[in-house]
């Protein structure tokens, strides 16, 4: 006879989750010991936060969800940062979290805690088993849920008697619901609102950000004379040679108030209108210009794909062309190493279907450029702002991608969040490349602490932003995890690297020592260049804005 555990393993195969991201303690080892006796694909992680960060990156590849194994409310909290991420992302994620026996709750051991209430800041589903028996049937409504058109993460509580009591059973699949059609009129606005001349921008998010979409939204602006923006952090974005090219909005407010300067109409797909990261003192947190219309297309429920080709069909862009993005790869680079050139030599090098996990932070601006025109690949983002998410996305993608190469870029600061996953990466055999851009500082944060006039900052201040004393060596910390390393201080030496970790299927790091893309003069500069975008003419604050973040 089964326990509650063997039940909910064989149920959750049966829903299609193959891959559990596990990090677990004494209240799931049932579930741990049960492993043996099934198909799960089980991936030990060092911390819980690159377990539900791994999940988010085989969701945005595989399509479907993979699990979590986490131990009580303390592992669920460890995991929280990169299960907003996922959130924000929109994927579909199964969170799996043990918990004491009931009947040992009322002593308040040590490790007690209200699970469920940790659990709803990231999950539209939450629910406590309460016997053996209920085991399998609530693991199938909590994939169900996830799986749903609306791709939710959902939390399933386990106390351990119910996984280590007898009679559980597995059950089959639920029916998923189907994604519905938006309104007949609600296309025919839209298609009107395309239609009508006006200056009008086009915002992509989620779901139609692969090739089939974005050809489709191509035809749209073939047709309509409509920009194509998508959203500054997407979930996954399929770029490169031969595929439509896209704008992503800028990070920094003020630049993506130049991109949107001047549209009558913005027409959001899957997305939502823009809005600042952040509040600044006198600046707007709405960056949709005034007198703009926004048409907000397609809800979270809806049908992506399809709703789309409708809005094509009633915009009587079926018959168009899209226009791909030709193949355009630079030069190798030489000299003194920075960020740039990092970008410019991953653009030269990348393989064709490479999956590109980017977390690079400043060092990484001139990234977009660089590979506009590289082999076809897929862009992993930083979806919710919280980092620590571009290592753990990276093991993810690699999983679900089975052959294809991960490069995962990395600003040094960000890397430290979840450096654990690079003994994962070892232990499991992946095919990625991490390059850490080393530039020994928070770069971004220098930036913010101009952009948000908190005064001049003393040498207490700058300690907060400043990882030079002692210097991170990332080489170091690789090798001390398996990992094979090296450390590039020039151009040539990073070119050879990264040719080699290419030509070598497995783990590799990069340790790139470069500057801060923003310092001295030119981080003074920045805020009273951005505060000025504004006023100067559009067409010299978009060359400004191409220049600083292309």
């Amino acid at each position: 006879m089964n326990n509650g555990a063997k039940a909910l393993l064989d149920t959750l195969i049966n829903c299609g989750i193959d891959t559990c991201f596990t990090n677990p303690g004494t209240s799931e080892m049932h579930f741990v010991a049960a492993l043996d006796d099934t198909d799960m694909r089980a991936v030990l992680v060092l911390f819980e936060g690159v377990a539900s960060g791994a999940a988010d990156g085989y969701a945005r590849i595989a399509g479907k969800p993979a699990a979590t194994l986490l131990h009580l409310g303390c592992g669920l909290g460890n995991g929280l940062a990169n299960l907003h991420n996922a959130r924000k992302a929109r994927v579909p994620l199964v969170n799996i979290i043990g918990d004491h026996a009931s009947y040992h709750t009322q002593y308040d051991a040590q490790l007690q805690s209200d699970i469920e209430t940790i659990a709803r800041n990231v999950s539209t589903w939450v629910r406590t088993t309460q016997t053996t028996e209920q085991i399998a049937s609530d693991a199938a409504e909590a994939v169900a849920v996830a799986n749903g058109p609306d791709a939710q993460i959902t939390t399933l509580i386990l106390p351990a008697d119910a996984c280590w009591g007898e009679g559980g059973t597995a059950v089959e699949a639920l029916p998923v619901p189907e994604p519905i059609l938006a309104d007949a009129n609600s296309i025919q606005t839209i298609a009107a609102a395309l239609q009508q001349g006006s200056k009008t921008a086009i915002i992509l998010g989620n779901r139609v950000l692969t090739e089939e979409g974005l050809r489709m939204a191509s035809q749209l602006s073939e047709k309509t004379g409509a920009k194509l923006f998508c959203d500054v952090f997407p979930t996954r974005l399929t770029r490169g040679a031969g595929v439509p090219h896209v704008e992503r909005i800028a990070y920094l407010a003020e630049m993506a108030s130049v991109q949107l300067k001047g549209y009558k109409n913005l027409i959001v797909i899957d997305s939502k209108a823009p809005v600042s990261f952040f509040a600044y003192p006198g600046k707007k947190s709405s960056l949709v210009p005034k007198a703009c219309t926004v048409y907000n297309f397609i809800t979270p429920q809806q049908d992506a794909l399809k709703n789309l080709e409708a809005l094509v069909q009633a915009s009587d862009a079926q018959s168009v062309a899209p226009k791909l993005q030709r193949s355009d790869i630079p030069t190798l680079p030489s000299g003194s190493l920075t960020g740039e050139k990092v970008c410019q030599a991953v653009a030269a090098l990348l393989p064709e279907n490479a999956i590109v996990s980017d977390e690079s932070q400043t060092s990484g601006i001139k990234l977009a450029g660089f590979t506009a025109g590289a082999p076809r690949h897929d862009l992993l983002t930083l979806t919710g702002g919280a980092i620590g998410q571009g290592l753990p996305l990276a093991i993810g993608a690699s999983i679900a991608g089975e052959d294809r190469p991960v490069i995962a870029l990395i600003g040094d600061g960000s890397a430290m969040y979840t450096i654990q996953s690079l003994w994962t990466i070892v232990a499991e055999n992946l095919d990625i490349t991490v390059i850490i851009l080393n530039n020994r500082s928070y770069a971004i944060l220098n930036i913010e602490l101009e952009r948000v006039g908190a005064g001049k900052a003393g040498p207490k201040a700058k300690s907060q932003l400043d990882l030079t004393s002692p210097p991170l060596d990332f080489v170091e910390l690789a090798k001390g995890m398996g990992m094979s390393a090296q450390k590039a201080t020039t151009a040539e030496e990073f070119n050879k690297a990264l040719k080699n970790a290419i030509s070598e299927p497995g783990p590799h790091l990069i340790d790139a020592i470069v500057p801060s893309e923003f310092q001295g003069l030119k981080l003074k500069i920045l805020p009273h260049l951005l505060g000025a975008l504004d006023s100067i003419p559009t067409p010299i604050a978009k060359a400004i804005k191409k220049k600083i973040s292309p």
